[in-house]
């Protein structure tokens, strides 16, 4: 039988089948000595130990389409990250950290400003023009109205995205909107992996619709990924690409060597300052960070 882990904890392995269920599941001691660990995410084949109670043992990780660093999960199409539009305001800085990990890792991503019946037109044009200059795709969305969250649910269809935000932000609320067909199956799976329900130390998949995934993960305050130094830090504000030519020096951090082509671009208004300014800080803070 071959289905997806939905989730982690202790060595045990939560994999639904689509139409049948989940199975609390043991790895296999070969993956061991193949030093190689299941991740949230990974498509894999089980045997079945016991029908009525739903346990089996994983068999084999099927081939991966990708593997993220941070969060560990495995075979991501897209990263949804959700800002509340106000009520807390937008943390901006927090959201370019996102940002930039995922497009290290090089996951396609959407935003999504909830909330947006607490703000006008003009200030989404303002969240708009900081953004979609640098080609993320930006969706206003309300959960308690279902503003856009039909666009949002036609957006993941058939994918398995990674979601993520800071508390507040109305997050549950839309999860909950997204899945509303399948509660009663989810609910299930609640029941199955009881143990760290409430945690945000584990990832965990929610399918909302036939091969369609969600999974929900932690906190990414850190930038703290292997190999991510600060003179890569540019490459992962896709904005900055198209002007880095133009610097005059091999290597320009833009930041204070002249004939900078993304300062000019800046000051041009063809790159937002919030995000330059957020560059700035995560460069010098890359910069400060301690290596052991």
């Amino acid at each position: 039988m071959q289905g997806k882990i939905v989730k982690g904890i202790s060595g045990f392995y939560y994999v639904h089948i689509a139409g049948t269920g989940i199975y609390e599941c043991k790895a296999k001691g070969i993956f061991r000595k193949q030093k190689v660990k299941p991740l949230v995410g990974d498509n894999v084949e089980i045997s079945v130990l016991d029908e009525e109670k739903k346990l089996g043992n994983v068999d084999r990780i099927l081939e991966r389409k990708n593997e993220l660093i941070r969060p560990a999960v495995a075979n991501v199409d897209m990263a949804l990250v959700i800002f509340a539009a106000a009520k807390p305001e937008p943390n901006f800085n927090l959201l370019d950290r996102f940002l930039c990990m995922m497009e290290y890792q090089k996951v396609p991503v959407t935003i999504c400003f909830n909330k947006c019946d607490l703000i006008s037109l003009e200030e989404r044009e303002r969240l708009r023009d900081i953004y979609e200059p640098a080609g993320y795709d930006i969706l206003f969305t309300c959960a308690k109205t279902g503003e856009n969250v039909q666009a949002l649910k036609e957006k993941l269809t058939g994918k398995t995205t990674t979601v993520a935000g800071p508390s507040g932000v109305g997050k549950s609320s839309l999860i909950n909107e997204l899945q509303t067909d399948i509660q009663m199956q989810t609910g299930g799976i609640s029941d199955k992996i009881e143990r760290g329900k409430h945690t945000t130390r584990h990832s965990q998949i929610i399918p909302v619709q036939e091969n369609t995934y969600i999974m929900d993960t932690p906190g990414f305050s850190s930038m703290d990924l292997p190999g991510f130094e600060k003179e890569k830090l540019w490459t992962c504000y896709p904005e900055f690409v198209e002007y880095e030519p133009s610097c005059r020096f091999i290597g320009c951090s833009h930041i204070g060597e002249p004939d900078c082509g993304v300062k000019e671009a800046l000051e041009e208004g063809k790159i937002s300052r919030v995000r330059y300014d957020n560059y700035v800080l995560l460069y010098e803070e890359m910069k400060n960070m301690r290596k052991y």
